[in-house]
């Protein structure tokens, strides 16, 4: 088996700058009791400002002032790394958060699907930089060699178990993994890197150090396998956005929006399912919070449509009290089934399928401004269709000719100059609730060309009704 690490170094920082408008502009994440904030992690720009890991919030502020600042919360990595467990599902059905702050993938048996591992590589970058995290990835023939590699490299990959040794040589003592004083035993030992720890004799290191020592080294080389428990995605989504200050406008809640939905698209891949109803809570310093459903006929996933419609139902709600934070809650998500397209598509920039449209249309209008129409099962032909919201599987269409276009009420027929083509065909029906009728119906065509459908009602003979016209 092949598996990839992916190490997330600054997981903090970067759950806290893609929930920002502006994720580049100083920021700084404090902690510690109310007489000693601490900055605990910056980001470059204010790195650049003279900040740094350590440092005390007042010495920061003597510096610049051009800064903001968030709390560090560490319930919030916590729900990164599920979250990014969810998207790697996607990839991989054996995904593991052994360690912390980081991903191991078992690739080997998604090459298949995802291509040779450059491409499959490029991939998770690619799409671990649009959702804002920032990444080491290496591959080895075991997990626990995987993510030491990743301490010091990024991009590596180990294809071979015997190329293992080679890779692992030059890793310094530091970055194994093993425990501190552990690994200054071994630097008192005038020992530097794993290669020389891989040279000395086993029972010599098994009279030093414990068997714990000697079962992680032999789990680091692949002599020994290691026992990890998989992930398993939630039956539901659910994320929040703090927004640190008030938000009264619907403009400024579209930025979290977007990101909420993005994250919720992520987790749908990972599941292989689409969501059909999920909820928006905005949520007010006090006070139950503002609800906005978002229902949809039929279960979609892409992200775009989905905040296109959110941002739609969110629009006309009355926000009356400002907004502190922003939830998205997922529980109805249905098996996802991708629609048909054609393979040559005329003008891809200019339509959009159906589904899509219907939505968005409802999104703006209200669920009851779109209908369908329906079949009924009625050979009377005014009675024989209806508007519906909710799109119903078609009855089988008659063997004889209906037109396309019915009008809203027969009209008299007053052309004298027609050709019968068809009928007369007998519809005698409607006895039961009152509106009996005995029709024959006839297939006319007119001088011009036009094709008409017509009746004649039983008993009134001479007299043509006009029902409706073929295209």
């Amino acid at each position: 088996m092949l598996w990839a690490c992916i190490l997330f170094p600054q997981l903090a920082l970067d759950s806290a700058r893609r929930r920002r408008e502006d994720p580049d502009a100083p920021l700084a994440l404090i902690s510690g009791p109310a007489q000693r904030r601490v900055l605990q992690a910056v980001n470059p720009a204010a790195r650049a400002l003279g900040l740094h890991p350590g440092q005390t919030l007042t010495a920061a502020h003597a510096l610049s002032r051009d800064f903001a600042t968030q709390e560090h919360d560490p319930a919030d990595i916590e729900q990164c790394q599920q979250f990014l467990a969810a998207w790697a599902y996607r990839f991989s059905s054996q995904v593991s958060l052994h360690y912390p702050r980081a991903l191991l993938l078992e690739v080997q048996s998604s090459m298949g699907l995802f291509g040779p591992w450059p491409q499959f590589e490029a991939r998770l970058r690619a799409e671990l930089q649009a959702l804002g995290f920032s990444h080491r990835i290496t591959l080895a023939p075991n997990p626990v060699a995987a993510r030491m590699l990743a301490n010091g490299h990024d991009g590596l990959a180990v294809l071979e178990p015997v190329q293992l040794p080679a890779a692992l040589a030059p890793l310094s003592i530091e970055r194994l993994g093993l425990a501190r004083d552990t690994a200054t035993a071994f630097a008192r030992m005038g020992l530097r890197h794993f290669g020389q720890v891989q040279a000395l004799p086993r029972d010599t290191v098994a009279r030093r150090f414990d068997a714990a020592v000697l079962m992680h080294l032999d789990t680091l080389g692949g002599l020994r396998p290691l026992a990890l428990s998989f992930y398993t995605p939630a039956d539901f989504f659910e994320q929040r956005i703090e927004l640190n200050f008030d938000v009264e406008s619907h403009q400024a809640l579209l930025f979290p929006l977007r990101r909420l939905i993005n994250d919720l698209a992520a987790y749908l891949g990972g599941r292989d399912s689409g969501v059909q109803r999920f909820t928006l809570h905005l949520e007010h310093a006090e006070g139950e919070d503002t609800l906005v459903p978002v229902g949809l006929l039929g279960a979609e996933r892409d992200a775009s449509m989905l905040f296109e419609l959110a941002r739609g139902r969110l629009e006309p709600v009355q926000v009356k009290r400002p907004v502190r934070n922003v939830r998205l809650v997922a529980r109805d998500l249905p098996r996802f089934v991708p629609t048909h397209q054609t393979l040559f598509d005329q003008r891809p920039q200019q339509s959009q399928p159906w589904e899509q449209l219907r939505e968005r249309l409802r999104a703006r209008l209200g669920d009851d401004a779109i209908s369908g129409i329906a079949a009924r099962a009625d050979h009377r032909p005014e009675r024989a269709w209806l508007a519906d919201t909710v799109p119903k599987a078609l009855l089988a269409p008659s063997a004889a000719p209906r037109p396309g276009w019915l009008l809203a009420e027969p009209q008299a027929w007053a052309d004298c100059d027609v050709r019968v083509l068809a009928g007369p065909e007998r519809i005698e029906s409607g006895w039961w609730d009152g509106g009996d009728i005995r029709r024959d119906y006839f297939l006319l065509e007119t001088a011009s060309g036009q094709q008409a459908w017509a009746y004649q009602t039983v008993g009134d003979e001479g007299r043509l009704w006009l029902q409706g016209w073929f295209a």
